[in-house]
């Protein structure tokens, strides 16, 4: 059904001279099966059809086009749409692209304005944040992560592709895939966490998800990650600020995401608001073009964030909108999204000889190439009708996979006296917190369209799952943030006549994401107490955080009996929980982040580099804390089961490698528990000495198996030695020869070991 997008009505079909090139392009720009050769005749064929509609245009439509605007806000029956000013706009062809506009009928209009009443006829690109979902919202981007499944992230993206694109959707400003080792920064929600491969993984996967088949196809949408580059290590954890990185570190760490998405066909790049080495980002030329465009191959457009090419300016390196705009056009960004600047600015900058018109088209055939791409040359109205968006919204299918991934991003934490899965004989259970009975917050930080009248609140999940005869009492107890306590005397009251105490507590929605950082990270508001005045009851305190980053809560982990972590799992959220409470699912979540015991270890990542004096929290001068221990309260990687997983055989079949080998590396895994389960094996990496220093390990290749009780089997690695490559000391990425530790095992912090080696490469004489 996903991939047969019947056009419900017929449109007049737009012709134009790209609507003259007859070429499939994939997600990627190119049909996997094309020889080289046709792929370089088909992106000339797409260059001479783009260029000729260039020639078209006057300075101040070609100025148009790299301008984007938002509609007001304003969200009717059929979505939302702009004002009359701003139809004014796409009337002159003033602009090329409009972002937070959708809904079928309100995108048809608009096209219809844009081909039929403008001089030029240029279609408009409309762009949408569709970071988790469309209408049917899935759990929020570090939640998916946490299932540690690309397939599952992919499809994830597909299903919001086909609703946003049913909506009139062309474009999603997704996936976010900065690296966020910083819990404090509310935007570590939209992403994958602390790690760059799976970081690398899920980034490639959401691309792949969004672009489907091929951009011409109507169900796909182009992607856009974002925010280029190293926005995720804001000093602090403050968002918009700061940023300091080593060129070695951006490379090492931050960037490999990106490249991951631009090598699976990303069609866009956002820059971001952060400085780069002194500079920021929309106006860096070493970032957008050295090394997306020539080191890369980037043949996509780069688009601004809101208003960063105007902030500039408060920024230091411009005095003036006009220098701006030639910054930033000159380090190749495309597209200003509502600075102003360009549209503004650069007619006048380009008839005073500041700004070279060449410049101004290559931008322009940028945008245009993506609109060719996406079909729009073609038929600009993609098909769309109020009919399929109302069929395609919320479908069966897409619910049914929004409950199998939020059910899926679920990590068990703590399971003391195996208190989880519930026992069907209970005769009563407490559902207590003010996260319960919500269908708000379950939504999450950019939720798209999704509408809280679509989500299943956990009290309504727990009610649908229980058994006959299980009496489910409800008291709120507390507010997420606010101070009042007059609602703990009814919460304990129903807790003591209850059989087990189900605690619903964490953040509300708008705690995390963007401009939502936070300098504490414990549970907000009156929710400690309230659990402590739980756990005196005596009863089994089963304690679901909901939330959108690390939470560090050690005194609130140590008084529950279980810890699950059910994170803003979407409009399945309720029944995804009661799934792994019930026991109808065994969880097989793993953190993709660490939890810290204080927010005074900020940033706190398992990657982490070895000092001169490592942290031993009994010895004085090394480098730790006097307050707390070191370790985290949950490594990356952490998660439990109903079942339990034993390690062991680890082997190496070839301990001594040349740089072009590929390591060979079994473990035997074993389910001694008395359920089916699935582990998620994973491969660490420790480069024992380089000529710069190296973490203390690196996730370098997992694989989950299924195993039924009782059962074993042997998982093989084959690890490519190139894996192994950094950046050196002369900014080259390479494999150095020597020693290297291997681990693997259930997490960052455990697991079996052994020991490779690779040899100097031999030099021809």
């Amino acid at each position: 059904m996903l991939h047969r997008m019947q056009r419900v009505d017929r449109v007049r079909r737009f012709r134009s001279p790209l609507s003259m090139v007859a070429v499939c392009l994939s997600a990627s720009g190119l049909l996997i099966a094309q020889s080289r050769d046709q792929v370089a005749r088909d992106e000339a064929r797409v260059a001479r059809a783009v260029d000729s509609v260039l020639a078209g245009l006057t300075l101040e439509e070609k100025v148009g086009q790299l301008v984007q605007y938002t509609g007001d806000y304003a969200t009717g029956p059929q979505g939302r749409t702009v004002t009359s000013s701003q139809r004014e706009i796409v009337r002159r062809g003033m602009t090329g692209s409009l972002l937070n506009v959708f809904g079928s009928d309100n995108v048809r209009e608009l096209q219809h304005v844009a081909v039929e009443e403008s001089r030029a006829k240029i279609p408009l690109l409309f762009g949408l944040d569709v970071i988790h979902g469309f209408r049917t919202v899935f759990p929020i981007p570090l939640a998916e992560a946490a299932s540690w499944d690309p397939a599952l992230v992919e499809n994830s993206a597909r299903i919001s592709a086909v609703e946003a694109a049913a909506a009139g959707i062309h474009w999603t400003f997704a996936p976010m895939v900065d690296i966020a080792r910083d819990a404090r920064w509310g935007r570590i929600a939209e992403g994958a966490g602390e790690d760059p491969l799976l970081g690398s993984l899920m980034a490639a996967a959401k691309v792949r998800g969004f672009q489907g088949a091929g951009l011409s196809n109507p169900s796909s949408i182009v992607a856009c990650p974002k925010h280029f580059a190293g926005y995720g290590a804001a000093e602090g954890g403050r968002d918009y600020n700061t940023v300091e990185l080593s060129e070695r570190t951006l490379r090492d760490v931050y960037l490999p995401p990106f490249k991951a998405a631009v090598e699976a066909g990303a069609g866009t790049i956002m820059a971001s608001f952060n400085e780069v080495n002194g500079v920021p980002s929309s106006a860096n030329r070493w970032l957008l073009t050295t090394v997306l465009r020539e080191e890369w191959g980037f043949k996509g457009l780069v688009v601004s964030d809101w208003n960063s090419i105007g902030e500039l300016i408060p920024h230091g390196v411009a005095a003036t909108e006009g220098d701006a705009a030639l910054l930033s056009l000159e380090a190749g960004l495309d597209m200003d999204m509502m600075s102003g600047c360009y549209r503004d600015q650069l007619v006048a900058l380009v008839k005073r000889g500041a700004v070279r018109e060449s410049t101004v088209d290559e931008a322009v055939r940028r945008i245009l190439r993506i609109k060719y791409l996406l079909g729009l040359f073609d038929d600009p109205y993609r098909g769309i009708s109020r009919e399929q968006e109302h069929a395609l919204t919320l479908h069966l299918d897409h619910v049914a996979a929004a409950r199998d991934a939020a059910r899926r991003s679920i990590v068990l934490l703590k399971n003391e006296g195996n208190i989880l899965p519930l026992k069907p004989s209970l005769s009563s259970i407490a559902v207590i917190g003010p996260l319960a009975d919500n269908v708000r917050d379950p939504l999450g930080p950019w939720a798209g369209n999704g509408q809280a009248q679509d989500v299943v609140s956990a009290l309504q999940g727990l009610r649908s799952a229980v058994r006959s005869g299980t009496d489910i009492l409800y008291a709120p107890g507390c507010t997420v943030s606010g101070g009042d306590t007059g609602g703990f005397t009814q919460a304990v009251a129903l807790a003591r006549k209850a059989d087990v105490v189900l605690a619903f507590m964490g953040e509300s929605s708008d705690m995390s994401g963007e401009a939502a950082s936070r300098s504490s990270l414990g549970l907000p508001g009156r929710q400690s107490e309230l659990l402590a005045a739980l756990r005196q009851t005596g009863k089994p305190l089963v304690l679901v955080l909901m939330n959108g980053r690390p939470l560090a809560i050690p005194e609130d982990v140590a008084r529950a009996t279980a810890v699950v972590e059910a994170w803003f799992l979407g409009v399945q959220a309720g029944h995804a929980i009661a799934d792994v409470l019930f026991g109808s699912y065994n969880p097989t979540g793993r953190l993709p982040a660490t939890f810290p015991r204080s927010a005074g270890q900020e940033p706190y990542y398992y990657n982490h580099k070895n000092t001169g004096r490592p942290p031993v929290d009994t010895l004085n001068y090394t480098s730790r804390y006097i307050d707390l221990p070191s370790s985290p309260v949950f490594p990356f990687g952490f998660g439990l089961s109903y079942t339990t997983y034993a390690y062991s055989g680890l082997a190496i079949a070839n301990p001594t490698l040349g740089v072009g080998d590929t390591l060979h590396a079994i473990v035997t895994v074993a389910n001694t528990g008395g359920r089916e389960g699935g582990e998620t094996v994973q491969l660490y990496v420790r480069d024992d000495v380089g000529s710069v220093t190296r973490p203390v390990k690196e996730l370098k290749a997992f694989q989950k198996v299924r195993l039924g009780p009782g059962e074993k089997t042997v998982v093989q690695f084959a690890l490519p030695v190139d894996a192994l490559a950094f950046t050196g000391l002369d900014m080259r990425r390479r494999v150095e020869p020597g020693t290297f530790t291997l681990f693997i095992g259930p997490n960052s912090a455990e697991g079996l070991q052994s020991a490779f080696s690779v040899r100097a490469p031999v030099e021809s004489r």
